[in-house]
């Protein structure tokens, strides 16, 4: 039998499960449910912990492997489940030799990774554009994050590596490539920052239609990265920003490095480069001693810096990280100033989508019935097409969460 690979999280666990997928075959794995965690949230620990169980149950003979973030911080309590066979750790999950042992914890020092190991995927299953790894890891230690000691510290590939990964997706049929990783902004390769790699890209491979960012530190965006975004138009015109929180006494609690004007200014300095720019957040609700006037900061950050889509986040503590050991919120307050965002945002969003009819927009299909604008904006088809391919279509309508091809 097939293996089965689920993926929780982020772009850069995507990306990671082709890798599973190719390397856990190479050693022989038979007849296995890999499960790809994530470590973000508690949330997502409990929803990978409910998967494995739902696991066992539809597959019961299935040797069943978790590997990932929620893994690698915890490795005792996924090991603890009756229904794991084995946890295998997120350096280990790369490497084929590990696939063919039987320890039933498989979990190194993660730190004590210092590079990236490069990968030939042919396809990211499932999906109407790649991802590709640039980066791994982070430097950086906000008090509400897990996520460097399930990763690890930042490590980047070289761009010849970056480019022929590239090269080998576009030849396959993608249209679109995503830059991913833990802190893409972060990318150092001898004197080769961000900007450098993504006007490498696009240099030498021609026929890429499509290059994307995922979510980006806009306080290490460098020069280069600007001015690809002025002047490459295959460079789409959307990010996503880490800002958190927009009001700068909480920033200083999360050891962010921005500040409310900072996240500002390069949102308006990027607008003023590329116009039909879009941005989207990550931003937390409820942080640890966060007051209704410092919420009412974040509230505003998204008309101030023109924020369209939004993932929002309760504050869910962490155990080790400083945070967790901060004056706590309300749960219930969380929950509320959460969902106030959510409304901020998707009010945000509904009034973006309404300024869209009667434009003419390039649409990457994504399945027979959706597609993604360059500005990473849904579209609804209104007749069934390809994934991967890309149209010109005219926006005739809205719901308030997608666009209606005409």
């Amino acid at each position: 039998m097939p293996i089965d690979v689920v993926t929780f999280g982020c772009r850069l666990n995507a990306y990671e499960s082709e890798v599973i997928r190719q390397q856990a075959g190479a050693a022989g794995l038979d007849n296995a449910v890999v499960v790809n965690t994530c470590a973000v949230t508690a949330e997502a620990v409990r929803q990978a912990r409910q998967s494995i169980r739902r696991v066992r149950r539809e597959r019961p003979t299935a040797r069943i492997v978790v590997t990932g973030c929620a893994a690698q911080t915890e490795p005792e309590l996924f090991a603890s489940m009756a229904e794991v066979d084995r946890v295998v750790g997120n350096a280990e999950k790369l490497d084929a030799r590990l696939w063919q042992a039987n320890a039933k914890i498989a979990v190194g020092d993660i730190m004590a990774t210092t590079e990236i190991r490069p990968h030939a995927i042919e396809t990211i299953e499932g999906r109407a554009r790649a991802f590709v790894q640039v980066q791994n890891g982070c430097d950086h230690r906000c008090t509400f994050c897990i996520i460097p000691y399930g990763r690890g510290n930042s490590r980047s590939l070289p761009p010849a590596e970056v480019v022929a990964q590239v090269r080998r997706l576009t030849a396959n049929g993608y249209r679109e490539v995503v830059l991913t990783g833990v802190d893409i902004t972060s990318y150092r390769s001898g004197d080769a920052r961000l900007g450098a790699l993504v006007k490498r890209i696009l240099r030498e491979v021609t026929e890429l239609a499509r290059l994307r960012l995922s979510s980006i530190d806009s306080v290490e965006a460098d020069s280069d990265l600007f001015d690809a975004f002025a002047n490459e138009s295959r460079l789409m015109p959307h990010l996503h920003l880490s800002l958190q929180a927009g009001d700068d006494l909480i920033l200083k609690r999360m050891k962010r490095r921005h500040s409310r004007a900072d996240a500002i200014a390069f949102c308006d300095q990027v607008r003023r480069l590329r116009p039909d720019v879009a941005f989207g957040a990550d931003i937390i609700a409820g942080f640890p001693t966060e007051s209704e006037e410092a919420f009412a900061r974040s509230l505003d950050l998204v008309d101030e810096c023109g924020l369209t889509q939004l993932h929002v986040f309760p504050f869910s503590a962490r155990p080790g990280t400083p945070a967790a050991r901060m004056p706590q919120v309300a749960r219930a307050l969380v929950k509320a100033r959460a969902r106030r965002l959510r409304e901020k945002g998707e009010a945000a969003l509904a009034r973006y989508l309404a300024r869209e009819v009667g434009a003419r927009r390039r649409v990457l299909t994504e399945s027979r019935a959706l597609g993604r604008t360059e500005q990473f904006l849904a579209v609804r088809l209104n007749s069934a097409v390809e994934p991967g391919a890309l149209l010109d279509l005219t926006i005739a309508d809205h719901d308030g969460r997608q666009l209606l091809a005409a």
